[in-house]
């Protein structure tokens, strides 16, 4: 009787079964997250909806992310082309975020992800003087050269590219060398080209086109809300916006 007793003393309490399954869910996850590149969407809504379970006690067992048995006819989520297209895009957003860090910081580059895909915004009152065309190229040099390079990396070889130009609401001098805001938009966004052009990148990758004053990003009542607005975005298009 006394050794049966014993027996019971060393045995551990039910909670230590959930305790050392959320251990072990939070090791992978952290293991995981060292390398990002190699993690899947689907992977980490697996390994969440495993540690939701695990901690309200609700299943017996985890998801697994682990091959099965679509993997053996090579249906596997990292060969569907929408995975691959969000991996090199994922890519592509870090490296530009690391290449243009200095302008986030100081607001004349941002960069951004939508539908259309990665979006290089430069601000219009850093790359072109109020109502011209002309780049100016003694203050956004060093910017737009590490554009071209950036853009004519191997890892966006055959990507395709759109230069969208945009005003704020002001209109134009009457007197001044454009009609209105559309053409001074479109100017905008021919000049980036033929700056990009020049530093060798194929002029048939890209697409442009001019938006006056009909996507703003901020309010044009202030001069600070106008200044974001007049903008020239780069925009490496995603299979869907070619």
């Amino acid at each position: 009787m006394a050794k049966k007793k014993k027996s019971e003393e060393l045995k551990s309490p039910d909670w230590m079964t959930t305790y050392s399954d959320m251990i072990t869910l939070c090791l992978c996850f952290f293991i995981i997250m060292f390398n990002p590149d190699e993690v899947t969407q689907a992977q980490l809504d697996a390994i969440s909806e495993s540690m939701r379970q695990a901690s309200i006690g609700s299943a017996p067992g985890g998801l697994t992310i682990s091959a099965g048995r679509a993997a053996d006819l090579g249906n596997t989520i990292m060969t569907l082309p929408s995975m691959e297209q969000g991996r090199v895009m994922g890519n592509a957003m870090r490296r530009a975020i690391s290449i243009f860090s200095p302008e986030i910081r100081s607001q004349q580059v941002r960069i951004t992800h939508d539908e259309r895909g990665l979006v290089i915004t430069l601000a219009g009152d850093v790359f072109f003087e109020s109502a011209s065309a002309r780049v100016n190229i003694e203050e956004s040099r060093d910017i737009l050269l590490r554009l071209g390079t950036f853009l004519n990396s191997p890892e966006l070889y055959g990507r395709k590219f759109r230069i969208e130009g945009h005003t704020d609401s002001i209109d134009v001098d009457p007197a001044g060398p454009w009609e209105d805001n559309w053409q001074l938009s479109s100017e905008r966004s021919r000049a980036i080209l033929r700056y990009l052009s020049a530093l060798g990148l194929n002029e048939n990758s890209f697409q442009i086109a001019g938006f006056s004053s009909t996507a703003p990003v901020s309010t044009n009542d202030t001069p600070e809300g106008r200044a974001n607005n007049r903008r020239v975005d780069i925009i490496i298009l995603d299979a869907g916006h070619l």
